[in-house]
């Protein structure tokens, strides 16, 4: 039940919006999330030897952002970050760090949009729990969440069990899902707020039986930065956790076509769950009145560089595809791309505006609908990418639409901290690290500054629990090893 302070706020907010939250024109809103998906996977970036008709058709019918970051690069931060609209050490959330406090979840966008009158409903994976509320279940009208990591077994799903007989693989099941949650709102006469987070393609790799033969004996090409030898100029503090040993425990160095085989099919499956949404929206008439952000919450190195998984700055690991399609929109139809600079910390400023509601002052994020009016126009000149998963791989990066700077900080007697600078536009797979070279002296300082800028930001406003607060110290390139305590 909201408070008196809040009702009142909420009640502002609707007086002062009326003429648009009122109007039945006020749109439907479906967000999709795929897990660890990267631009390789999809067809619309790119990549001729993938089939994601859906996909491709609905970049041909909205926007295509080709410079589209995660600022933490694994799910439960990066999810944190979608639903908040905030940088991680706002949120305060992530595996071995902590839960949401509930204050912080209150104000994320499917909290607010139900307080506005918008149907809410998610299925999937929820990624986080809510200190001393758990998932959150009552904060949305249909629910077909699940905790952890949920399953590709839609019957062991708890939610989505009823969707088993049909759809035994669960990716499926969330299209089903889909559905009828839009028939609900249909009936209900309520905008919907659809929230689908797929579990594919995560590992352990489960592809969807029904599809094995999409890519039955195919072989792929191996991207130019694939392998060891391609990664042994970066930071040796990148090779010290998971993401390095995992380019062998994963086969890639001996199985790539195998691997890649099960990790496009299981993409091919939401491939085939997106149509089955946007089949819906047309059936019920609402497709002209409905924006679709199709997204994932990190990408996946599969290789490059000789690493696998996520977390690490690398672009196959923090960049993952953004395709935005609001009908409403001049862009609309137009197969527009987009190359601004842009974050997950977006998304809930965006819905927000939607749907027609202010956005907090705490969100740290901008709303991207001015770039579906001009997509030459850009929202930000830098975006913080943040990886604190494993503490000796941890480090803070800056990005900007030419560079990407990241200081590594964690040292040992033979391995000093270090940076890496790498130009997003001369060498987009990252195969010469700049920060030592001649003649980069003035990017290399420019890069340095800007990011001093984001760790004063994070000095400022980085929550006071779950460990947040020491980073401010890590991470401070101006210190010595000597001056940075490990407990």
């Amino acid at each position: 039940m909201l408070t008196l302070h809040r009702f009142i706020l909420v009640a502002l907010a609707f007086a002062a919006l009326s003429p648009v939250l009122n109007a039945a024109e006020r749109p439907h809103i479906v967000f999709l999330l795929a897990d660890d998906q990267n631009t390789l996977s999809a067809g619309c970036y790119g990549n001729p030897e993938v089939q994601t008709p859906q996909m491709d058709r609905l970049a041909k019918d909205g926007v295509v952002f080709d410079r589209h970051y995660n600022t933490t690069s694994i799910c439960m931060a990066s999810r944190a970050s979608i639903f908040t609209g905030m940088y991680e050490y706002k949120t305060g959330t992530n595996f071995l760090h902590g839960d949401m406090k509930q204050e912080v979840w209150e104000r994320s966008y499917p909290v607010l949009l139900k307080e506005a009158g918008y149907l809410t409903a998610f299925a999937g994976k929820f990624g986080i729990e809510v200190e001393g509320r758990g998932l959150c279940e009552v904060d949305f009208d249909l629910w077909g969440g699940a905790p952890g990591q949920s399953s590709y077994v839609t019957k062991k799903n708890e939610s989505m069990a009823k969707y088993a007989k049909e759809y035994p693989h669960s990716t499926l099941s969330y299209g089903a899902f889909g559905q009828d949650a839009i028939k609900e709102a249909i009936k209900q006469e309520k905008p919907l707020c659809l929230s689908i987070s797929f579990k594919a393609p995560h590992k352990p790799a489960t592809p969807d039986p029904r599809f094995d033969h999409v890519y039955a004996g195919k072989s792929f090409t191996k991207p130019a930065n694939f392998g060891r030898e391609a990664g042994e100029h970066l930071a040796a503090q990148s090779k010290l956790g998971r993401e390095f040993r995992q380019f062998t425990e994963w086969k890639y160095d001996t199985d790539y076509d195998g691997e890649m085989a099960k990790y496009f099919q299981q993409v091919y499956a939401i491939d085939v769950a997106v149509g089955m949404i946007r089949d819906e929206l047309d059936r019920q008439g609402i497709a002209d009145n409905t924006v679709i952000i199709y997204t994932s919450d990190n990408g996946y190195i599969c290789g490059s560089h000789g690493y696998a998984s996520k977390e690490l700055p690398m672009e196959e690991s923090s960049r993952v595809p953004l395709i935005v399609f609001d009908p409403r929109s001049p862009t609309s139809g137009k197969e527009q791309r987009c190359a601004a600079l842009t974050g997950n910390i977006d998304f809930a400023p965006t819905i927000l505006e939607l749907a027609g509601l202010p956005v907090p002052e705490n969100m740290d994020g901008v709303s991207l609908l001015p770039l579906l009016k001009d997509t030459t126009a850009d929202v930000r000149e830098q975006l913080a990418f943040i990886n604190v998963f494993d503490l000796k791989t941890s480090c803070l990066s800056v990005f900007t639409k030419q560079m990407k700077y990241t200081y590594w900080w964690y040292s040992e007697p033979q391995m000093p901290p270090s940076e890496e600078l790498f130009s997003s536009d001369a060498d987009p797979y990252e195969m010469v690290n700049l920060a030592g070279s001649s003649g980069a002296e003035i990017s290399l300082r420019d890069m340095r500054a800007r990011y001093d800028v984001e760790l004063e930001k994070w000095k400022r406003n980085a929550v006071p629990y779950n460990d947040y607060q020491r980073y401010g110290v890590l991470f401070d390139r101006t210190l010595p090893p000597a001056d940075k305590v490990i407990e």
